[in-house]
C-alpha cells in the first residue's frame, strides 16, 4: 500500500514532471503541462493524481473528465494524447492508482473510464486494440537515415527531394493551423481551436517546434508539430493542402523532421505515433519499414453498457464525415472546436 494518493496542484509540477522524465514507461503525454493545456483549450476538468510517500513521488496518473451530450461522459488518461496510463515504481502502485481512478469515475458518474496503456496491464480491465504505435531508432546522418527506409518509401522521398521543396522551423502556428484545417476538413474530422496549437507552443515552447514545407513557388503545402521528450522525436499533429501529394511534400516533411531531429536535437528515437488497424495511415508508416506495435486501451464501464467507438469508420458518423467534407474551410474552422474538444 502507498502511504497516500493526492490531486496534485501546480506546486507539485516539478516533482510530476522530474518522476516523469526518469521514469522508463514516462511519455511526453505524461507531463503536467498538458493539464495547462486541455484546462486552458477546452475547459475540462483535471484530475491528475500522485502516490507519494512524504516528500518521494511513488507514480503518477494524469486523468480529464470529458462530457459531452453528443459524444458521452468519460474519464480518460489522457485525452489528445496517444500514451498515457498509470507508471509507478511497481505493479502494485499502479494497481493502486487505477483503484482510486475507477473510485473517481464512479463518483463522477461517468461512461467509462478510459486509460491509454503503450504496455500491456494486468488488472482486470476491459480490454480495446485498435490502434497500433510506430516507431524507429534514427541513423547517423541525412544519408543513413534515408538507407534505412524501406526501398519503395526511399524513391518516394528521393523523388521529393528533386520537386525543390524548402522547409522550416518555427514556432508560428498560423500556417501550420492553415494547412492542418485544410486536411481535416478534406477527411471529415473538426479541427481543434487555434487557441490549442498556441497553447500547445507556449506550454512546451522548449520542447516543440513547427515544421513547414514550401513548394518550388514558395506557397506552404505540408506542416508538422512536433514535440521532443527525452532522447524521442514526436511529429504530432501534421497536414497539407490538396496539392501537397502530387509532390510528395508530406514525404519530405517526416523525412526533414528526421534529420533535424538527430543533427539539431540529438534524438535518438522517432515516434510515428499511433494509427487505426489497417488504416491508409497505418499502411504509410509500414511502408517506411516500421513495425506496429499494438496499444493496450483499458475500459472500465460505470453507466456504459459497452465499449465506447468514438472512430469515424463507424456507421452512424458516415453521414456527418461526407456532409464536412463539403464544408467552406472557414466555416469548418468555424464550427469545428465546438465538436473537437470532445473527441479526444
Amino acid at each position: 500500500m502507498v502511504a497516500r494518493v493526492i490531486t496534485i496542484t501546480e506546486q507539485d509540477f516539478t516533482r510530476w514532471d522530474n518522476y516523469v522524465r526518469t521514469h522508463k514507461q514516462g511519455s511526453f503525454f505524461h507531463l503536467s503541462g498538458w493539464m495547462s493545456v486541455i484546462s486552458k483549450s477546452f475547459g475540462h476538468s483535471c484530475y491528475y493524481i500522485m502516490a507519494e510517500d512524504g516528500d518521494q513521488v511513488l507514480g503518477v496518473l494524469p486523468l480529464v473528465e470529458v462530457k459531452s451530450a453528443l459524444f458521452g461522459h468519460a474519464l480518460i488518461s489522457t485525452p489528445f494524447c496517444v500514451y498515457g496510463g498509470a507508471i509507478a515504481d511497481n505493479d502494485d502502485v499502479v494497481r493502486e492508482l487505477e483503484s482510486h481512478a475507477k473510485t473517481l469515475s464512479e463518483s463522477l458518474e461517468v461512461d467509462y473510464l478510459e486509460l491509454r496503456y503503450r504496455h500491456a496491464q494486468n488488472n482486470g480491465l476491459l480490454l480495446k486494440q485498435v490502434h497500433s504505435t510506430f516507431g524507429c531508432e534514427l541513423a547517423e546522418d541525412s544519408e543513413q537515415i534515408l538507407a534505412k527506409v524501406k526501398k519503395k518509401q526511399r524513391a518516394v522521398i528521393r523523388h521529393s527531394l528533386k520537386n525543390e521543396l524548402k522547409h522550416q522551423v518555427t514556432h508560428d502556428v498560423e500556417q501550420f493551423y492553415q494547412l492542418l484545417s485544410e486536411s481535416y476538413r478534406n477527411l471529415g474530422t473538426p479541427i481543434f481551436s487555434k487557441q490549442y496549437f498556441e497553447n500547445l507552443m507556449n506550454e512546451f515552447s522548449q520542447n516543440a517546434d513547427i515544421l513547414v514545407v514550401n513548394d518550388a513557388e514558395g506557397n506552404p503545402s505540408n506542416a508538422v508539430m512536433n514535440f521532443y521528450f527525452n532522447d524521442q522525436v514526436l511529429p504530432y499533429y501534421g497536414g497539407g493542402n490538396s496539392a501537397s501529394r502530387a509532390i510528395k511534400s508530406a514525404d519530405y516533411m517526416y523525412y526533414q523532421v528526421m534529420c533535424h531531429a538527430k543533427e539539431e536535437k540529438g534524438s535518438q528515437w522517432y515516434d510515428f505515433g499511433r494509427s487505426k488497424h489497417d488504416s491508409g495511415p497505418y499502411k504509410y508508416k509500414k511502408n517506411w519499414g516500421m513495425e506496429p506495435e499494438p496499444l493496450h486501451y483499458y475500459y472500465h464501464l460505470v453507466n456504459a453498457k459497452e465499449l465506447p467507438n468514438l472512430s469515424p469508420n463507424n456507421p452512424k458518423y458516415k453521414l456527418f464525415i461526407n456532409l464536412w467534407q463539403k464544408l467552406p474551410l472557414k466555416v469548418s474552422q468555424f464550427l469545428g472546436p465546438f465538436l473537437s474538444k470532445y473527441l479526444g
